[in-house]
């Protein structure tokens, strides 16, 4: 327990001589010290075994009576078990402001019992003892850091390996897997319920610069936001709380960018798998050019048409067949104006508007869409085709 500047021989003696005696009475002390610690708080019983405390108490104090009494250039054995016993501590749970209480506590037991010793054996010597005092608290407080400061880096430690395995918890349900205890053991380190409201986001994720920032909404309008990284997007658990899709649409609009598609709202933490693959097909729904962030629900007939492909193709190939075979430029007029019109809730005033052109030029195209299809869009099952034709061959281009 000592910083250490060049004594005289008169300190040493004093020193060496004292430090004798304390340290046979180092197990009367270390009762003391374990007696009065746990009187100060109980959690160094809860915390530290108490045969253990005991006989680390005791070291501690031999190491630092050594330090206290060695020359200079000796190894600083005391420092070495602080920095050892700092990571225990962090592992035990014991707070950190407790573990440099009981440093202080045991360096003022210490110098108590230096002067009690002095005082019986040598009392003339006391003036020189009591210049040594500087140095045995310089000692105290470089343990008290080194043991602070290894407690810190185990907690950090401790909480970074806590982080992922949590991480790797809700991995395993965003990916579907159902093993025993899983949402329970994720729901305890999210500290979420595993009965509640959630429901997954993906964006997608087209970065240029590996510096660029990944979205990271924490909290908003009652919600909470648990982000996943992958190489081309990102995942969000988001609980819910009692906000709706609406409030979850509004604000990742606001803080991200898309395309992103958003899962129904789950009820339990265990269907974050089926709710991440709802979430999938929404983003797949979304165009190439497209930046939004989409609802599933909103979306499904388009979802059908995304997840069978091949139904999909058969479709475009059955319905606009006659339509592949033309000019691109105007075949890319025809479906505009097609798009257009359903956008327009069928008014061909308002297709007009967003097009640019006379109504008449949209009644014309339309006209003709349905000749070069054998299909009539005043037909319902008729329109319904041409509406899921349009989204498969809008969402099949390259």
């Amino acid at each position: 327990m000592s910083g250490r500047r060049t004594r005289t021989d008169r300190e040493w003696s004093v020193l060496v001589s004292a430090s004798e005696v304390l340290t046979e009475r180092i197990p009367q002390l270390t009762d003391q010290l374990v007696e009065e610690l746990q009187s100060y708080s109980p959690l160094f019983d809860l915390a530290v075994p108490r045969d253990e405390h005991w006989q680390q108490i005791s070291e501690a104090m031999h190491y630092g009576i050594e330090a206290f009494a060695a020359r200079r250039s000796a190894p600083r054995r005391d420092l070495v078990y602080a920095e050892e016993l700092g990571r225990r501590r962090a592992e035990q749970g014991l707070p950190l402001d407790l573990l440099l209480y009981a440093y202080r506590h045991a360096g003022r037991l210490t110098w108590d019992a230096l002067l009690e010793i002095v005082s019986e054996k040598d009392p003339d010597a006391l003036p020189v003892l009591a210049h040594t005092a500087a140095q045995m608290w310089a000692g105290v407080d470089q343990q008290a850091s080194t043991v602070a400061e290894a407690y810190r880096t185990t907690e950090q430690e401790m909480r970074r390996r806590s982080d992922e395995r949590v991480q790797a918890l809700l991995d395993a349900l965003l990916e579907g897997q159902s093993a025993p205890a899983l949402a329970a053991r994720a729901a305890a380190g999210l500290d979420l319920p595993e009965q509640g409201r959630y429901a997954v986001v993906v964006l997608r994720v087209e970065r240029r610069d590996a510096r660029e920032p990944f979205h990271r909404i924490g909290a908003a309008e009652g919600m909470h936001f648990f982000w996943r990284m992958r190489t081309d997007c990102e995942l969000a658990v988001v609980a819910m709380g009692d906000a709706d899709l609406s409030a979850l649409v509004a604000e990742l609009g606001r803080r991200c960018s898309g395309p992103g598609g958003i899962s129904p709202v789950v009820d339990r933490l265990a269907d974050l798998g089926l709710a991440r693959r709802l979430a999938a097909t929404a983003l797949r729904t979304c165009g190439p050019d497209s930046r939004e962030v989409v609802r599933l629900d909103e979306r499904l007939p388009t979802a059908l048409v995304v997840n069978q492909p091949e139904l999909s193709a058969r479709l475009v190939a059955d319905v606009f067949g006659p339509l592949l075979d033309l000019d691109p430029a105007d075949r890319v007029v025809l479906l505009e104006t097609l798009d257009a019109w359903l956008e327009a809730e069928g008014s061909a005033g308002r297709a007009a508007t967003r097009l640019y052109c006379h109504r008449n030029t949209v009644f014309n195209r339309l006209r003709r869409l349905e000749q070069l299809t054998s299909r009539s869009l005043s037909r319902p099952r008729d329109l319904t085709e041409m509406t899921l034709a349009l989204d498969a061959f809008r969402l099949a281009e390259p």
